[in-house]
């Protein structure tokens, strides 16, 4: 049993890389809670926007190939209860903060209250994807998702056009479609980054993976980082995939999370 959550997981590693992360969510008031929190805690994340309602904390119940790869069955709990109210509550850590990053694992009302009350950057996962609001997937800058993501997020703003047939087709739509800038993340192929300066291929940094549980979260908890310290989309994107590669290297989520001061590995030289 290790703490997790996509929310969690990415601040944690945002944390661990030394940024200044406040948590919004909810735990439950079972024994799952104290696991749940542990990880933010040990990785000294701001928890004062983190509520306790009646009921079941969080839980993904996670599978792990032979080769490293991962099935996950979630299941809400607390996370149901993050609605528009409780991000209204916390308006003024959110204006605050010069990058706000979202996931999909809260309710819809939740995600679709955040984007006027972002006066910085809004870094979206959209994981698992929903139906939003087309003006909230638009306010997303940079929006991150892989090739299955992406697709289902274009087929939101572009319904009646034919589905594109490459990572880089796909991200000059989404860009075509008003998002500002986009991340296509693609595995061992690294990632492909869109913004008004044009498209980067992003290389990967081989490792051999263990356990692939929560690397696309260091992933995301990195490029928060970067970005939070002023570095172009680019640069923060290489940051994020060695500190991915890193987790995958290590059984879990949070406890295989490079801190700042860890040998990251190299990215490829290929496209580098």
């Amino acid at each position: 049993m290790l703490p997790g959550g996509k929310g969690a997981n990415q601040a944690v590693a945002a944390a661990k890389l030394d940024g200044d992360v406040r948590m919004i969510g909810a735990v439950g008031t079972d024994a799952q809670a104290q696991v749940g929190l542990a990880g933010l805690r040990a990785a000294g994340v701001d928890l004062t926007g983190v509520r306790e309602v009646e009921g079941p904390t969080g839980l993904a119940i996670v599978t792990v190939a032979e080769d490293g790869e991962n099935s996950i069955v979630v299941i809400a709990g607390a996370n149901a209860s993050v609605d528009a109210a409780q991000v209204a509550s916390a308006k003024e850590v959110l204006e605050a903060s010069a990058i706000v990053v979202c996931q999909g694992e809260i309710p819809r009302d939740g995600i679709e209250a955040l984007p006027a009350l972002v006066t910085g950057r809004f870094l979206h996962n959209p994981a698992p994807v929903m139906e939003l609001d087309p003006a909230v997937l638009r306010a997303s800058n940079p929006l991150v998702v892989n090739e299955h993501e992406a697709a289902l997020v274009l087929a939101q703003l572009t319904p009646d056009a034919e589905a594109p047939d490459s990572p880089e087709q796909i991200v000059r739509a989404l860009r075509e479609a008003g998002i500002a800038s986009v991340v296509l993340t693609l595995g061992a192929q690294g990632s492909l980054v869109a913004d008004p300066e044009g498209l980067h291929r992003i290389p990967a940094a081989p490792v051999t993976a263990v356990d692939t549980t929560g690397a696309g979260d260091a992933f995301i908890g990195a490029l928060a980082v970067g970005l939070a310290r002023g570095e172009s989309l680019p640069a923060a994107a290489r940051l994020a995939s060695q500190v991915g590669a890193y987790a995958a290297t290590g059984n879990g989520a949070q406890p295989s999370y490079p801190s700042t001061g860890d040998e990251l590995p190299p990215l490829a030289e290929v496209n580098a």
